[in-house]
Formats: structure tokens, sequence, C-alpha cells
């Protein structure tokens, strides 16, 4: 109904060689120890801010644009779906993440989160579910709040992701007045285990509380909680081996985290950051402390990470393994190698330069990742 075809574009391809880090071993498959070589295409550009995305089972993907509109993907054409409930486009608000239930193909759900107004004014995380109807978006369900709390609409996250379980989660900002960390930080809405902001949330499909999620201190009964101190989380995404979730957040000025997300744990915000914040003034030294968790990972200065995915794809050779992660102010696409808990840098993905905000595998095994000014989707293939 709403088909545009002047924005899509399929731009010319880059191929990227790049030269083999390490002495060929006999005795090793090459896949193990050679790089690939990546060609990276455009898939579509000249949008507003696309967030986030995700594919449908026959191959279709689904993105969304910050200012509230979702689109589908379909071959050669890019369809607007209506009928989406309004979106509250301020600040850092908006519409976010799109993710396709798991078992789509015979429960027909598609899942997204995005900035909506409350009933007292201030803006709040709404997370919704629906069914695609032709071009339209219909059955919509409300299956998680916050209810408001956000008047500086700022620090809603947010990302969406699904276990093996089908349990739902959810990544949420601090939302709040403002940011600022340290001991005398007014803003606790992170460390308040009664406010729904700044904690990584589980729920059902239908947005029931699991029997198994914790109860936390000050609580006296599980709620749609399950980890919490948490300051502005951009990415998240389930590992593909161990089931663990790992989560993306950003720090104020440097230290900016991944954070392997445990039943119960607090991350510390807005308490212990390795960060300082943007007056210069000193949240904590370092980020230890009894009943606090460590992040896994962090960049000092803070890269603006945003979306994460990891690579499973026998094409990728070498890269195999390694977790891409996204950089607003870093502009670039950064590659990091994992083993089992243990993370390092290594180093950046050539030919993708600009505000990345969400990169994704593909059921083919590429990788997509879109970029700001204009906003755009990339394809990276493989060799």
């Amino acid at each position: 109904m709403f088909t545009i075809l002047k924005r899509f574009a399929i731009c010319s391809v880059v191929i990227v060689a790049i030269t083999a880090c390490a002495k060929r071993t006999p005795s090793k498959p090459v896949d193990d120890i050679t790089p690939p070589q990546i060609t990276i295409s455009t898939v579509l550009t000249g949008y507003e801010i696309i967030w986030g995305f995700d594919f449908l089972p026959n191959g279709d993907m689904l993105f969304t644009e910050k200012r509230g509109k979702i689109y589908r993907q379909s071959g050669g054409a890019v369809t607007e779906l209506t009928g989406f409930p309004s979106v509250r486009s301020t600040g850092q608000g908006g519409l976010m993440d799109v993710r396709v239930h798991p078992d789509y193909s015979s429960n027909g759900w598609v899942y997204a989160c995005y900035a909506d107004n409350a009933t007292n004014g201030s803006g709040e995380l709404r997370v919704i579910r629906f069914k695609i109807a032709g071009n339209a978006v219909q059955n919509v369900e409300t299956v998680f709040q916050t209810g408001g709390g956000n008047t500086w609409n700022g620090h809603y996250g947010s990302r969406l992701a699904f276990d093996a379980k089908r349990m739902l989660y959810i990544s949420v900002g601090e939302g709040g007045t403002g940011s600022y960390g340290g001991p005398t930080a007014s803003n606790r809405n992170a460390s308040n285990t009664a406010s729904p902001w700044g904690k990584i949330h589980r729920i059902t499909a239908s947005g029931g509380i699991p029997s198994d999620n914790p109860v936390l201190p000050g609580q006296t009964a599980a709620s749609t909680i399950f980890a919490y101190g948490i300051r502005n989380p951009q990415g998240m995404i389930i590992h593909p081996t161990t089931g663990a979730i790992w989560e993306s957040e950003h720090g104020p000025k440097g230290g900016d985290e991944i954070n392997i997300i445990n039943s119960s744990a607090n991350y510390g915000w807005p308490v212990y950051s390795l960060g300082t914040n943007y007056d210069n003034s000193v949240i904590s030294q370092g980020h230890t402390a009894s009943g606090i968790a460590e992040p896994s990972f962090s960049w000092i200065p803070s890269i603006g990470v945003a979306g994460m995915t990891f690579i499973t794809h026998n094409s990728f050779k070498g890269w195999k393994g390694s977790l891409l992660a996204g950089g607003l102010a870093s502009q670039q696409l950064h590659r990091l190698t994992v083993n089992g808990s243990t993370i390092s840098a290594a180093g950046t993905v050539d030919g993708i330069k600009g505000r990345v905000r969400h990169v994704a595998q593909a059921p083919d095994g590429s990788v997509y990742v879109s970029l700001e000014g204009p906003g755009r989707i990339l394809k990276i293939s493989a060799q």
C-alpha cells in the first residue's frame, strides 16, 4: 500500500581483501587461521535512523525507523506497514528494536519496543507484539511497559532477545530526569529494584512473569526484573552456544561496557563505572565492590557501543566465533575475539564507516549492518 521504491538502491560492491595475520599451519583447517575475503554491498539507503531489523522465515526483512515507521523489504521492494501505534520520537526515544518470534512460522508474532507517552505526559518504554496481515500491523498486544518516568527523553535502551526457552529479554535504560553517576547521583532508577528503569527484564512471550525469575533485594516476590544497575543498554544478544545474555551499554565519559548478564546481578550504575561524568567528576575508583558485577569488557574512551552479533557461519573462516559491535561515536564496526567469557579487541572491519547503530547475522550467514546519515543497511558477505 505504501511501497517505497525510489529510496531502494543496490549500490556497487566493495571487495575487501584481508591479509592473513597468522602463518598457515598444515595440521589445522584453513578456516581456523585464515581471515575471510569480504564483499560489502548496500541493501537499502535514504532513510532516517534505522534502529533495528530482523528477518522473517521466508527471508524478508523487517526494519524500523526511529521516527516511528516500520517497513518490510521483500525482494526489490520496501513497503511501509500501516497501523503501527503512535511513537514518541523525542530526544533519544522513538521506535527502536524489532524481533521476530523464533516460532513465527506457527504463531505469526512480531515484537517491537518503542517510546510512548505515559498517562502523566512523560516518556515510557512499551513492548508490543503484533501480527502482519498483508501490509498492515494487526492484533496489537502490550506485553511490557515501564509507565512514566523518563522526563528527559534519554536512555531508553533498548533491545529485545529470545532465549531457547522462548523467554523474552528486554533491555531498558535508566530513564529519569538525567544521567549523573556517583554516590550523590540523583537518578537512582537503575539501582532501585522497585523501578522498571535501568534493568534487564525477562518475560514470557505473552508478557507473564517466569516462575524462575529472581527475587531481588527489596522485593518480596519475583518480578519481570532479571538484572539491574544498567545505564543505557543499546545492544543485547544471546550467545549461540552457551545461551547466555550478552549486553552492550553506554558508559558516561568513557567506560562503555559489555556485560554477560546473570540472574539477580547488579551491574553497578549509577554508583560504579569505569568512566567519569561529563563534567569530569569521578564516579568511582574502579568497578570492583562486593555485590557488584564487573564488566566483561570495556572501552575507554567510549565508542558509543550499540548493537551486537556473533559470527557463526563457516564462510567467515578465522572470524567465526567473533563478536561484532557497532560504534556510534567511533563510527566503526568493531570485531572482538571471544574465548569463553574472555573478550579482547581484534580491530575494526574495513569498509564500514559511519555511525553503526545495529548489526545482525542474517539466516544465510551474511552480516547486515545499519548506519546513520543517511539511514542505510549494508550487507557483508564472505567468500
